[in-house]
């Protein structure tokens, strides 16, 4: 009886071991998942703000829990299933999917830079428009499952060769984790220049504090916005090109490994430095030249089809304007009424 209850305290031990090794495994997994997808949590967390800026104060986080929520659904029902499926029965179709999304990281990057310099706004986010909350956390969430589907595919990339059940847990772990970091840190930032504006009316350092963070804020999504672009251009970059070796375009790849290796080389104690440095910078300019060349080919395409019935729609309602003549004003009328009305009463 007590060698038994030994020899089992002795399989639950190993079980016990064998499940913390696999926590770690899982743990590992998802955090080096999740560091490859940072560029685009960053651009998440600086995109999200946009969608709660017109808003009351007291409905600010309520809308960021639901676009939140949003967001787990998308991950959990539609992107990962999806990606699983591929991983499980046409691995080589991740490739191809994961360059489509670095090409869209390079045009969202190329596209803002684009912005900047034409001192325009790349997606009309400067355009202040008072949405119902229903149709506000719709657009929300349709732009969260792009967004999640590239943090999903870039994670999973890094995983591939896991068995299918530490796959699942692993992105499992990312999603959850990643949304609760990208909307945790968007409602400290919609909520910081609130927090401030109370402080402020304190006395003291107190107050500073709050004046200090009232002012902060546009400078931190300002910088938000800057690291964002940079890390999608960086991200999508490094995509296109670790995708154009693996499909046996080596040219790109092997010109960029030779400059890196030989930056390392040359560098001392920070050759790992520079030579990350050297990849990162290559990797960075071959996503804002692909994200350009994607933005010239949509504006000549679909942005100028866009802007075609939106022009003759214009004209059509200026012309309108021209022939129809405006109605008299009253002085006017009362100026051009018969004289010989009867007066009332």
């Amino acid at each position: 009886m007590a060698g038994g209850l030994v020899a089992l305290l002795d399989d639950v031990a190993v079980l016990a071991r064998a499940a913390a090794a696999s926590i770690d495994d899982i743990g590992a997994g998802a955090a080096k998942a999740g560091a490859k997808a940072a560029g685009v949590v960053v651009d998440d967390a600086a995109v999200t703000p946009q969608y709660v800026r017109s808003l009351a104060a007291e409905r600010e986080l309520p809308i960021i829990k639901r676009i939140a929520l949003g967001s787990l659904r998308n991950k959990f029902f539609i992107i990962l299933p999806a990606m699983l499926l591929l991983s499980q029965f046409v691995p080589w179709l991740l490739t191809p999917i994961l360059m489509l999304g670095g090409a869209y990281l390079c045009y969202e990057g190329a596209e803002k830079v684009w912005a900047k310099i034409a001192h325009h706004d790349a997606h009309g986010a400067g355009e202040e428009k008072v949405q119902d909350e229903t149709t506000l956390v719709s657009g929300a969430v349709r732009t969260d499952l792009i967004l999640s589907a590239e943090i999903m595919v870039i994670s999973l990339n890094e995983v591939i060769n896991e068995a299918f059940w530490s796959r699942l847990a692993i992105l499992a772990v990312v999603a959850v984790v990643i949304t609760v970091m990208v909307y945790g840190v968007v409602a400290l930032i919609v909520k910081m220049d609130d927090a401030g504006l109370r402080l402020s009316q304190r006395s003291g350092a107190v107050a500073t504090f709050g004046r200090g963070l009232v002012r902060a804020m546009p400078v931190v999504l300002t910088v938000l916005t800057v690291v964002g672009t940079a890390a999608m251009l960086w991200v999508g970059g490094h995509i296109l090109l670790l995708g154009t070796n693996e499909l046996n375009l080596h040219f790109l790849y092997e010109a960029v490994h030779h400059v890196e290796v030989a930056a390392h080389d040359s560098t001392g104690a920070l050759g790992g430095l520079v030579g990350w440095l050297v990849n990162t910078v290559a990797s960075a300019i071959l996503g804002l030249i692909v994200g350009a060349l994607v933005v010239l080919v949509m504006t000549l395409t679909l942005h100028r089809r866009k802007s075609k019935p939106a022009a003759a729609t214009a004209a059509a309602t200026t012309r309108t304007d021209a022939t129809i003549p405006a109605p008299p004003s009253r002085a006017a009328q009362r100026r051009d009424a018969p004289a010989d009305r009867a007066p009332r009463g």
